[in-house]
């Protein structure tokens, strides 16, 4: 299963919506990132992803969106081959 990296904040209730499906399809590990203990790697998200907001989630090198985008993947059949393409 491919590697799965979320930044996050301590208080998001769409990062635990995201955890949620996430573990729903099988992922038993997920690299949290706490932007909101350190502004780098806040710096760091938004270099990558030109987003500001959380979770932000990247399965494998494919950087997914947050969380409505992860669903919208899912929805469209696209989630498990991502998580399988490792």
């Amino acid at each position: 299963m491919s590697p799965v990296k979320m930044y996050t904040t301590m208080i998001c209730p769409f990062c635990i919506r995201a955890k949620s499906l996430l573990k729903q399809r099988g992922v038993d590990q997920i690299e949290e990132i706490r932007i909101d203990l350190n502004p780098t790697e806040r710096q760091a998200m938004m270099e990558k992803t030109g987003r500001r907001t959380v979770p932000q989630i990247f399965i494998g090198d494919t950087h997914v969106g947050g969380c409505d985008d992860l669903i919208a993947l899912d929805q469209r059949g696209g989630l498990m081959p991502l998580l399988q393409s490792a």
